[in-house]
Order: C-alpha cells, then sequence, then structure tokens
C-alpha cells in the first residue's frame, strides 16, 4: 500500500499551507533565505550555524533562517521560491520532485541539491516511564496492538513526522481516527512545546525524529522520565517501503539501553535551480571547508563526509550546476 492511501490529500494541504505561510514579496538577489523548522528544533539550529558560515562567505548578501516550514513543507518552500535554499530529508525531496505519494502529482521541478549526506535522521519512538510501569506495555507491537487509550504528541502538519505516523499507525490497521475512538488523543504542537507536555503527563508517547545533539530530545531524556523504544519490525517495513532507510541510532541519550532501532530520512540542502551558479558554488565550498566550524554550532554535522556530499543515494534529485562545479573541481564527482 503506497503512502498516499493512508496519508489523504489533508497532509499535503497541510505541507502547502504552511508553506503559503511564507508567501510576500520574493526576495531581492541579495537576500539568501534558509528554509529550517521552528525554534526548538534541530533544523533551526542547523540552519543557524549555515547562516553563520555563510555570511563572511557572501559579503554584500543578507542571510537570514526562516524559522518556519519542515522536512514536508521545504522542498515546496523552495520550489515556490519563498527560500533559497533548504534543509531537506532526501525521502522528501525525491517525493517531491517526482509529485510522488503525499504530493499528489504537485511536482517541485526546480529543486536541486548542494549538499547531500549531512546527518542521517531517524524517526523514534519516546514512551515516558509512568505509562509503561502502569499497563505493562514495554514495546511498540504491544503499545500499538492494544486498544487502549493512546496519548500521543508530535510536530504540527508541514513536517515530515505526521505523514511518517500515520505510516506507523497504518502498519496496525490504525489511523488518527481510530487512536482517537478508543479514547486516545493525537495532540500536534510546536517542537518548543512538547518536552513541557511530556514532563507534565499529558501525552504518553513521542514520535519524532531524532540525532545527535537534538536540543528538544536532550532536553526530554533528561526531565521527563522516558524510553527509548525500538520502531518494531513491522513499522519498520512500512517505512522502508516508502523510502525511509531501516537503521539503529547509537546510545546518544538518557534513557536508551544501548542502540535504538529507527528508520533514517537521509538529510540534505537543497536549491532553486535559479540560484545563480556562483552563489551555489560558495554554498557549497563554504558547507565542505567550515566543517568544523559547523560542527561545533550542530553536532549531528560530525556525521558528515566531504567526499559522500555528491553521491547520488545522498541527495536524490539532480546537483544544481555550480554545486556540481565545485564538486568536479574537487574530483568528487
Amino acid at each position: 500500500m503506497g503512502l498516499k492511501k493512508f496519508v489523504g490529500a489533508m497532509t499535503l494541504a497541510g505541507a502547502l499551507a504552511t508553506t503559503l505561510t511564507l508567501a510576500g514579496v520574493a526576495s531581492a538577489a541579495d537576500t539568501i533565505r534558509i528554509g529550517a523548522m521552528p525554534v526548538g528544533s534541530g533544523w533551526y539550529v542547523a540552519a543557524a550555524a549555515i547562516e553563520q558560515a555563510l555570511k563572511p562567505a557572501l559579503p554584500g548578501k543578507d542571510v537570514e533562517v526562516i524559522a518556519r516550514g519542515g522536512g514536508v513543507a521545504n522542498p515546496m518552500v523552495v520550489e515556490q521560491g519563498k527560500a533559497e535554499i533548504a534543509m531537506s530529508n532526501v525521502a522528501t525531496s525525491v517525493w517531491a520532485a517526482n509529485g510522488e505519494e503525499l504530493y499528489n502529482g504537485k511536482k517541485a521541478t526546480h529543486i536541486r541539491a548542494l549538499v547531500g549526506g549531512l546527518n542521517p535522521v531517524y524517526m523514534s519512538m519516546m514512551v515516558r516511564n509512568d505509562f509503561i510501569k502502569s499497563t505493562g506495555l514495554d514495546t511498540m507491537d504491544k503499545i500499538f496492538s492494544s486498544g487502549k487509550p493512546l496519548r500521543i504528541v508530535m510536530k504540527p502538519q508541514g513536517s515530515n513526522v505526521p505523514p511518517t505516523v500515520d505510516m506507523m499507525l497504518a502498519a496496525y490497521g490504525l489511523d488518527r481516527a481510530k487512536v482517537k475512538a478508543n479514547g486516545g488523543e493525537i495532540i500536534q504542537v510546536n517542537p518548543s512545546q512538547i518536552p513541557g507536555i511530556l514532563r507534565e503527563g499529558r501525552a504518553d508517547i513521542l514520535l519524532d525524529t531524532v540525532l545527535k545533539g537534538h536540543p528538544m530530545i536532550t532536553e526530554i531524556s533528561l526531565t521527563a522520565d522516558v524510553t527509548f523504544m525500538d520502531l518494531s519490525e513491522k513499522a519498520r517495513a512500512k517505512l522502508a517501503a516508502n523510502g525511509l532507510k531501516p537503521a539503529q541510532f547509537p546510545e546518544w541519550f538518557k534513557g536508551q539501553k544501548g542502540p535504538t532501532w529507527g528508520a533514517d530520512f537521509g538529510t540534505e540542502l537543497i536549491a532553486r535551480d535559479d540560484l545563480p551558479d556562483d552563489v551555489a558554488y560558495q554554498i557549497v565550498k563554504t558547507f565542505m571547508e567550515k566543517r568544523a566550524d559547523l560542527v561545533k554550532a550542530y553536532p549531528a554535522f560530525k556525521a558528515f563526509d566531504p567526499k559522500d556530499a555528491a553521491k547520488p543515494a545522498n541527495i536524490g534529485i539532480p546537483l544544481h550546476p555550480g554545486a556540481a562545479k565545485y564538486y568536479k573541481e574537487q574530483g568528487l564527482i
């Protein structure tokens, strides 16, 4: 079963609605806007690190972070010219470029890759220990097959999280309506609100993306008394069928009992095809040469290997000509 069948038109509507909030007068040629996510998210921190690296490398240009968007929305944010560059997932970039799955034929024909293989981003599951103790449900299979009320918190539409949650629910014959019909609740809020909701016991399950050093996930692990739970084989198989690679992430957080099974979206930096070649070239050059500074600001970038930045598996979509020029000069393509 494809993603479209169980995500539905509303997911795309939510993603596109996010892009419309970025609408306005097109930026002047001297402004580089970076599509990210709301404050408190990992991508906001990543984009802020990129912003600081680019400012001295692009004299005469303003560089600013757009604190909205997400994995689903950002390809369309760039496609519609609401940002010149953006953080994106490899899977959603491919879906958007081809008009597949949740994009329902709406193709992002103008998006191009700048830098791939930035860092893995794992879909994960965290459960409050009070819930586990009171119910005895200590695996994803037990929880999602229990028929008990499930109080799930996750990011709003526009992130790649909600459609991925829909995939995992579908693996168990569930959807959001059935969760609510069973007495459960689906809470969608900005990342900055999630730690408080878990600490206060207003939700029991967080389904979200994790990566090394993620500020929100770190706060949750230290203050909300949660256990990181393996995604089940059933859930991983459903995600793999939709372009996410099953993989374990290392023991990065309190609440893990060792490496934890998740599913990797992949991460890249994308741009519109009309970004001037010399600007795209300089962005890529800066990213490659300032890796150490970027890692200091955003530890997840430690996983980035410049030699792999242009590999097809790490970008999924065509390279921007300016990026391709840099990689050819370095013998990487």
